[in-house]
C-alpha cells in the first residue's frame, strides 16, 4: 500500500510475554520513551496490560508514515530492545491500520 500523507499510521502489537516479565516491562517502558523522546514521527507509544493475564500485552503507537515505523524499526533504542526481548516473546502479532477522519 502506498504511503499516504493525509493519515497517521497506527501499529498495534500483541504480545505474549515468556519469562522475565519484570525485566521485559522494563525494556518495554525505556523503549516507549525513547521512541517518544528521540523519534519526530513517533506521536503515540501506549502499552496496555491484560486485565485477567498480565502476560499478555498490547501496543498502541501512532506514526506520521510508513518512513517513520521503518526509522522506528531501525533505531539504535528499537534495535537493542529486540535483541535483549527476542528470548522473552513467546507470541507477536503486529497489525498496521491508517487513521483517517471520518
Amino acid at each position: 500500500m502506498p504511503e499516504r500523507k493525509d493519515t497517521r499510521l497506527i501499529v498495534t502489537v500483541d504480545l505474549l510475554i515468556d519469562g522475565d516479565r519484570e525485566g521485559f516491562m522494563r525494556l518495554m517502558t525505556q523503549n516507549a520513551a525513547a521512541s517518544l523522546r528521540d523519534e519526530p514521527g513517533c506521536y503515540q507509544f501506549d502499552i496496555c496490560v491484560d486485565s485477567a493475564d498480565t502476560s499478555k500485552l498490547f501496543l498502541y503507537e501512532v506514526y506520521d508514515d510508513d518512513a517513520a515505523f521503518a526509522a522506528h524499526l531501525a533505531s539504535p533504542h528499537y534495535r537493542a530492545f529486540d535483541a535483549q526481548t527476542a528470548g522473552m516473546i513467546s507470541r507477536k502479532d503486529v497489525r498496521r491500520f491508517w487513521l483517517t477522519a471520518g
